[in-house]
């Protein structure tokens, strides 16, 4: 196995050799670098994707890096848009493992079904995966996490996108700012619940270099990305660091930026201005004098 990063101080105990991840969309992008980080640290992995292929391929190169734990892999196909999928990969986990530490809600679709006006179906089916199989996941694993007396980590990955809703994909942005409100109230109902035993967290990553953001048939990794990998660091750093909102940089963006960029966004509220002004030809001027801190 190669070498890894050092791992940071203070990683919750959740995450520790022995203990049982399960991981959506985890045959390939952000997904997939968290099996093999988690793999690396020690941990059980279960994979569950509904690319089935690509899901084997990922299991068996798990597996090829420590053939002798090879017992400690399980590789699931879901499709986490149905409830009855993801009740099913629970049930592959219980009869595999004995409990699970952590649950990386991060399978993910980015499709553009269009204006909010068309393509309902469309619509529909991106929610499914990005918002209900994230709800899916809670549902399925939360309760036997809570019934455990050990500790526990759920990751659901959202996106900036569902935080500032720049144009382009509404659906998406849709479905991530669904993400974001429903794992902050996941937060605050584990808190009310068990204290901090059981922790949730949002995943918030920035240009990162991936099957869903590559564009055309080229394999080569823009200059302003992330890989899959940094997102993978950071997150382990801001987990150490008990940051719930774990807000990734780029090499593009750093996070003063994503910070202003945020607030200018809360501000179309706060000050009654046209939604999305940032976009808007009337602010456009006054956005960038905000952004160079005039």
């Amino acid at each position: 196995m190669s070498s890894a990063p050092e791992l940071p101080a203070g990683l919750p105990a959740a995450l520790s050799p022995g203990r049982v991840a399960v991981i959506t969309g985890a045959a390939s992008g952000i997904g997939w670098a968290a099996a093999r980080r988690l793999f690396e640290m020690g941990m059980q992995v279960v994979l569950a994707d509904r690319e089935q292929d690509a899901l084997t391929q990922a299991a068996a190169a798990l597996v090829a890096r420590a053939p002798e734990r090879a017992s400690e892999v399980l590789a699931v196909p879901t499709d986490v848009a149905h409830r009855e999928q993801v009740l099913a990969l629970r049930a592959a986990v219980e009869s595999r493992f004995e409990g699970v530490s952590v649950l990386m809600n991060n399978a993910g679709i980015g499709h553009n079904p269009g204006l909010p006006w068309e393509h309902s179906d469309a619509w529909k089916t991106l929610v499914a995966v990005n918002l209900w199989g994230v709800v899916h996941g809670v549902e399925a694993f939360v309760p036997g996490m809570l019934s455990s007396e050990g500790p526990g980590l759920i990751i659901n990955t959202g996106s900036k996108q569902g935080i500032t809703g720049p144009p382009g994909n509404p659906a998406y942005n849709l479905s991530k700012a669904a993400v974001k409100s429903f794992t902050e109230s996941l937060a605050h109902a584990l808190r009310e619940k068990v204290g901090e035993r059981v922790r949730a967290h949002l995943l918030i990553p920035g240009f990162v270099f991936t099957g869903m953001t590559r564009t055309g048939s080229s394999a080569q990794k823009p200059p302003g990305a992330w890989t899959p990998e940094q997102v993978i660091e950071f997150m382990l750093a801001r987990l150490a660091a008990g940051d719930f909102y774990i807000l990734c940089p780029d090499n593009e963006v750093d996070r003063a930026t994503d910070e202003r960029r945020i607030s200018w966004a809360a501000g179309d509220i706060i000050e009654n201005r046209p939604a999305l002004s940032r976009w808007h030809p009337d602010f456009q001027a006054a956005f960038a004098r905000y952004m160079a801190g005039s």
